[in-house]
């Protein structure tokens, strides 16, 4: 099955491009990305913190049965700009990963369907191709996945 989800890795970059188009309204797409209801349950994991304004801050954690935490994220807005764009860090909890710097971009089709950009840039060539041994673009194209069908039933 073709992954809807598309990751661009140049060579010797820093940095990922990472696009998806949805069945969705611009306006339901970044929602999903700002309402603590439905972010914890397309990303399966538990909002801690979701300040979604400039200069806020969010914290997600998810736990296993047992409630021992498996993983762990936070950071803080620089620029939220509502059915356009958001900019971000995003660091792990116990990563060797550091700090990165997310820009999120949405677009609208005019035949109500949108578009997200996410430009995402690491501190290092490394650290990118960390990630991206990691089954990263399989759980992208996952969350992805579960974004529009549980936004769908917003519409």
């Amino acid at each position: 099955m073709e992954r809807k989800t598309k990751i661009h890795a140049e060579a010797g970059k820093h940095d990922l491009v990472i696009t998806r188009e949805f069945d969705l309204p611009l306006e339901l797409l970044f929602k999903a990305h700002v309402e603590p209801e439905i972010v914890e349950q397309w990303m399966a994991t538990k909002v801690l913190k979701l300040e979604s304004k400039k200069h806020g801050s969010w914290q997600f954690q998810t736990t296993d049965t047992q409630g021992n935490v498996v993983f762990g994220a936070h950071g803080v807005f620089h620029e939220f700009v509502p059915n356009q764009k958001i900019t971000r860090t995003f660091e792990m909890d116990n990563a060797p990963f550091g700090v990165q710097l997310e820009f999120l971009e949405f677009e609208q089709f005019p035949d109500d369907t949108s578009k997200l950009t996410m430009h995402i840039v690491y501190k290092s060539v490394d650290h990118r191709n960390k990630m991206l041994k990691l089954p990263f673009a399989q759980g992208l194209n996952m969350a992805h996945n579960r974004l529009q069908d549980i936004v769908n039933k917003l519409k």
